[in-house]
C-alpha cells in the first residue's frame, strides 16, 4: 500500500523498484538515492518505506545520467541543470533577469557559413547531439564551450546574445541583461553599449565552473565578492577566497570553478571586449 496516495481519475501509474530503475538507467541504487537527497525525483513510499518511481522518474534520471556521462557535471550541477521537483512538478533554476537563449544564433550562424554540426562539434570538442541540444535550447553551453563556439566562428561570446546600445551610464541592479554560461553559472553584464570593458557579475554554483579551459585575446581582473574560487592559470592552480583578486592575460588558457558549498560571486572585468 502506497503512503499519502490521492485519488486521480484515468490509468494508474505504472511504478518500478529501486533495483530495476538501476538497471534501466544503468547506474548504482546508490547514486539513486544521493539524487533523491538532491530533490530531483521523489519516489513515492511504500508502508514499509519502500522506494517505487515513475516514469517520469526514469526520465529524469536518463538525462541526469547523460549530463553526467557526456558533459562530465557532478551532482550539484546536473540539479541545478534539470531543475528539482517539488510536489511532482519542475522547478526552474533561473535569476530574477530573464536569460537569452543563443541556441538559434548559434544554428543561424553554422547554418550562413554552411558548416555541418559535426565540423562544429569537433571545433569545439563537444559530441554533435550536444551541440544539437544547445541549437535546440534544448541543454545550455558551459563558458568553456560557449569562447571555443566564438572563436570558430569568428566572435566574441557577447556576439551570441542581444546587444543593447544604450548610452545611459547607469545600470540599475534589477536592469541588469543576464546571461547563461551553462549549468549553475550565470553572469550578468554591469554596462551597456559598447565599451572599452566588460564588467560582469558572475554567480557560480557549488560544484560549477568553466567546463573546460579557454583563452582568447585581452586581459582579465577579478575580485571575489562571495565563496571560493579555484582557477587553473596556464599550469599553476590558484585558490581565491573573498576579498582576493587576480589579473592575468586572456591568452593563458584558464579554467575555473567553484570547489565550495556556497555560491561564489565574483565582480569580472575583461578588457578590450574579446570574452
Amino acid at each position: 500500500m502506497l503512503k499519502h496516495t490521492a485519488k486521480r481519475s484515468g490509468p494508474a501509474p505504472q511504478y518500478h523498484k529501486i533495483g530495476e530503475v538501476a538497471r534501466m538507467v544503468g547506474m548504482s541504487a546508490t547514486m539513486l538515492r544521493s539524487w533523491e537527497r538532491l530533490g530531483l525525483i521523489h519516489p513515492v513510499r511504500t508502508d514499509s518505506s519502500y522506494r517505487l518511481y515513475t516514469s517520469d522518474d526514469v526520465a529524469r534520471l536518463k538525462q541526469a545520467r547523460y549530463l553526467r556521462k557526456v558533459r562530465g557535471l557532478n551532482a550539484v550541477a546536473i540539479a541545478a541543470q534539470l531543475g528539482t521537483k517539488r510536489n511532482g512538478s519542475r522547478r526552474n533554476v533561473t535569476s530574477a533577469a530573464s536569460h537569452d537563449s543563443i541556441g538559434p544564433r548559434l544554428r543561424q550562424e553554422r547554418l550562413s557559413k554552411k558548416k555541418s554540426l559535426a565540423e562544429v562539434a569537433m571545433a569545439a570538442e563537444i559530441s554533435v547531439g550536444f551541440l544539437s541540444a544547445i541549437e535546440r535550447s534544448n541543454m545550455s553551453a558551459s563558458v568553456g564551450t560557449l569562447r571555443k563556439l566564438a572563436r570558430f566562428y569568428g566572435m566574441n561570446v557577447l556576439d551570441l546574445f542581444e546587444h543593447e546600445d544604450s548610452t545611459h551610464p547607469v545600470v540599475r541592479k534589477n536592469e541588469r541583461k543576464a546571461l547563461s554560461g551553462g549549468a549553475g553559472v550565470n553572469m550578468e553584464l554591469l554596462a551597456r553599449g559598447h565599451t572599452v570593458l566588460e564588467p560582469h557579475l558572475f554567480r557560480v554554483a557549488p560544484g560549477s565552473g568553466s567546463g573546460s579551459a579557454y583563452s582568447h585575446e585581452g586581459e582579465e581582473f577579478m575580485y571575489l565578492m562571495q565563496g571560493e574560487l579555484e582557477i587553473r592559470l596556464g599550469g599553476e592552480d590558484y585558490r581565491l577566497r573573498a576579498g582576493d583578486s587576480m589579473n592575468f592575460q586572456s591568452s593563458t588558457p584558464h579554467e575555473w570553478r567553484n570547489p565550495g558549498k556556497r555560491e561564489t560571486v565574483i565582480l569580472w572585468v575583461n578588457t578590450p571586449p574579446t570574452f
